[in-house]
C-alpha cells in the first residue's frame, strides 16, 4: 500500500508537468495576439503627476479601450533623476510613421518602439524638457525647454535638434495644429499665445493679450479659436486666431475657488470634445469637471465630481470617452463615471500625460493627442 508521502512524491512531477504545459500555450497565444492586435489602446505615462509614485508607479501603462479599459501591460521606461528615482513625466506624443511613442521627463526625451516596447534611444536634453507636440506627418517635434527661453525643433527619428526657436521666458505647453502648418507655443510667463510657422520654424503671430499668464489651452480644428486657461481664473478665455484678439472671458458660475495643491491655478486643464460641441474644464479646487457649450455665449451645462484634483483633460478620438488626469473614464454622452483606471496591482492610476493609439493587424495606424484638440476641419 502506498503511503501518503509516496503518493505526494508521485503527484509532484505530474503537477509540475501540467503547470508547464499550461504556461507554454498561454505565452504563445499572447505573442500571437501582440503580432495581430487590432483595437484602441490608451497609453498612460507615469509618474505623470509630478514624480508621485502613488498614481501608478513608473512606466508606460497600456489599457484596452474596447474591453472595459482593462490593464494590458506595463512597458518599462527610463527617465530618471540623477539620484536614480523616476523623474516627472512632462509630455507624451506619437509618431505613427516611425512606429514610436515619445516620453519627455524633466531631464530626458525617450523614443519607444510601439511594437516591441523597447527603448530606441534616450537623450539628455540641454535645458530640460516640458510638454512637446509632434507634427501630423510624424517627422518633427517641438520640444520646449523646462520653463526656459527656447523651443527645440527636433528630428523625431534621431532626436537631434534641427533648430532653436528663441524669445520666450518660460516655455511650457506645445500644440501642433491638425494641418501641421502651425505650432502653438504657451509661454507661461506671457499674456500672449505665440504661433510658429512650421515651414520656417519662426514665430509669425500671437493671440491676446489674455487676462493673466496662459496655462493649458486648446484650439479648434479649423484654427479659428483658441481656448485658454489663465492664472487665478476658475474659468477660461477665448481668442480669435485669425485676428489675434481676445474675444471672451468666461467664469465658472456657482462655485468658489481658492488655493490648489498643484499648478497654482484652479483651472489647469481644458479640452474640446472632438466634435467641438462642448468644452470640458478642470476645477482643481472643487475636484470637478465643468462642462460648457462650445458655442457663444458658452453656456455652463453641468458639473462632474472627481475622486482627486484634476490637472488635465483629454478625449478618445471618437469622442466617446473623457479622461481627466484623476484617473476616471467618463462616458461623454451620459456624463457618467464608468470606472477608474487600475494597474496590475489594482492600484488607482492617474496621469496628466496619456494618449490613444489605434492598431490594425499589429501596426499603429492612428493616434490621438494629449490636449483635447477640436477635430472639425470642414
Amino acid at each position: 500500500m502506498q503511503t501518503k508521502a509516496s503518493r505526494f512524491i508521485l503527484i509532484l512531477p505530474v503537477t509540475a508537468l501540467l503547470f508547464m504545459a499550461m504556461r507554454l500555450p498561454i505565452k504563445k497565444i499572447v505573442n500571437q495576439i501582440n503580432e495581430s492586435v487590432s483595437g484602441h489602446y490608451l497609453y498612460v505615462a507615469v509618474p505623470g503627476i509630478r514624480d508621485y509614485m502613488g498614481y501608478g508607479g513608473h512606466g508606460l501603462l497600456v489599457f484596452d479601450m474596447d474591453h472595459g479599459h482593462r490593464f494590458v501591460k506595463r512597458i518599462e521606461t527610463r527617465g530618471l533623476h540623477p539620484n536614480g528615482r523616476p523623474s516627472n513625466v512632462k509630455g507624451i506624443a506619437v509618431s505613427i510613421p516611425l512606429n514610436s511613442i515619445y516620453i519627455s521627463t524633466l531631464e530626458t526625451l525617450q523614443r519607444i518602439d510601439l511594437s516591441s516596447g523597447k527603448i530606441v534611444w534616450e537623450k539628455t536634453i540641454e535645458g530640460g524638457c516640458d510638454r512637446m507636440s509632434i507634427s501630423p506627418d510624424g517627422k518633427t517635434m517641438y520640444l520646449p525647454y523646462l520653463e526656459g527661453k527656447v523651443w527645440n525643433v527636433v528630428d523625431c527619428k534621431t532626436g537631434e535638434t534641427i533648430k532653436k526657436v528663441n524669445g520666450f521666458t518660460k516655455s511650457h505647453n506645445t500644440l501642433y495644429s491638425l494641418s501641421g502648418n502651425h505650432v502653438y507655443l504657451d509661454d507661461i510667463a506671457s499674456l500672449w499665445l505665440k504661433i510658429a510657422d512650421t515651414k520656417t520654424n519662426e514665430v509669425v503671430g500671437k493671440i491676446g493679450p489674455f487676462g493673466n499668464y496662459i496655462r493649458p489651452f486648446t484650439i479648434n480644428g479649423k484654427e479659428t479659436r483658441a481656448y485658454v486657461t489663465v492664472d487665478s481664473l476658475l474659468g477660461f478665455e477665448v481668442g480669435d486666431i485669425t485676428t489675434g484678439k481676445k474675444l471672451n472671458h468666461i467664469e465658472v458660475e456657482g462655485w468658489t475657488t481658492g488655493t490648489v495643491r498643484r499648478h497654482g491655478n484652479p483651472s489647469h486643464g481644458i479640452g474640446l470634445t472632438p466634435d467641438e460641441k462642448e468644452l470640458w474644464l478642470c476645477d482643481g479646487f472643487n475636484m470637478r469637471l465643468h462642462i460648457f457649450s462650445a458655442v457663444e455665449p458658452y453656456q455652463q451645462l453641468t458639473t462632474i465630481l472627481l475622486q482627486d484634483m484634476p490637472g488635465w483633460i483629454t478625449f478618445s478620438l471618437d469622442g466617446k470617452y473623457a479622461y481627466p488626469s484623476s484617473g476616471e473614464v467618463i462616458d461623454v454622452k451620459t456624463r457618467k463615471v464608468l470606472l477608474t483606471l487600475k494597474d496590475e496591482f489594482n492600484n488607482n492610476v492617474g496621469s496628466e500625460k496619456m494618449v490613444e493609439v489605434d492598431f490594425e493587424n499589429g501596426k499603429p495606424v492612428r493616434a490621438g493627442d494629449q490636449f483635447g484638440i477640436g477635430r472639425v476641419t470642414q
